[in-house]
């Protein structure tokens, strides 16, 4: 029996109305045939959208407002959950955050690319992701391990509680230390990330704290 003839869309979300811009001039060459791409400001849209209609795969452009990081974050997540069969794939804002990403979430995506990347590169590595035969990507668990096999438990914790506006002195009250204690076990984390500002540390912890399961279910018991 012949399948209906139906048309796949490709869902963009993108804040920036000068990004969305060229990132429709990157992927107009793919919205033919078969495929269409549709762009969404936020994931509250995207939201409502994906309730009435099939989407093949889902493109979040990460937002250097924390917020609607944070949001794409998080709608990505209940993805994998909700939505197994969409592609996920990433436009991290520069090679800092796609590997801050690739070693915290190596579950629930499919692809990241650096959208600071040049014009044909950006379009060849998305074009790849997008025509190639839909792989499996890791469990959860499987990115919980690897993300316990970064951090120690201390580590973990004060990227969890950074992520949530504490600061390191409340830090040290909540889990029972001195703040010398804290502060080494911040240097090391910045160094086994391989970064060397706070607000680099931060989007870690975001990350972290919203793409894995385990770190989500710790982070409640924080705000709790």
């Amino acid at each position: 029996m012949g399948q209906p003839n139906t048309t796949r869309c490709i869902a963009v979300v993108e804040p920036c109305a000068m990004t969305e811009i060229g990132l429709r001039h990157i992927l107009n060459e793919y919205s033919t045939g078969n495929y269409c791409v549709h762009f969404f400001k936020d994931v509250h849209s995207l939201r409502r959208t994906l309730r009435v209609r099939d989407i093949t795969a889902v493109i979040f452009s990460l937002s250097g407002q924390r917020w609607l990081r944070v949001d794409s974050l998080l709608y990505l997540r209940d993805i994998a959950y909700s939505h197994p069969e969409v592609r996920r794939i990433i436009l991290a804002k520069d090679n800092g955050e796609v590997n801050l990403i690739k070693k915290l979430t190596p579950s629930c995506l499919h692809g990241i690319i650096n959208k600071a990347t040049c014009r044909e590169v950006l379009q060849q590595e998305l074009f790849l992701l997008l025509l190639q035969p839909a792989q499996p990507v890791d469990q959860p668990l499987n990115s919980q391990i690897a993300v316990c096999q970064i951090f120690s438990p201390t580590e973990h914790s004060i990227l969890c509680y950074m992520t949530y506006g504490y600061s390191l002195l409340e830090i040290a009250l909540q889990l029972g230390r001195n703040i010398k204690t804290i502060r080494a076990h911040k240097c090391n984390a910045m160094i086994k990330l391989g970064i060397s500002s706070d607000l680099a540390l931060l989007s870690a912890g975001d990350i972290l704290v919203h793409l894995s399961p385990e770190s989500v279910t710790n982070a409640h018991a924080i705000v709790a």
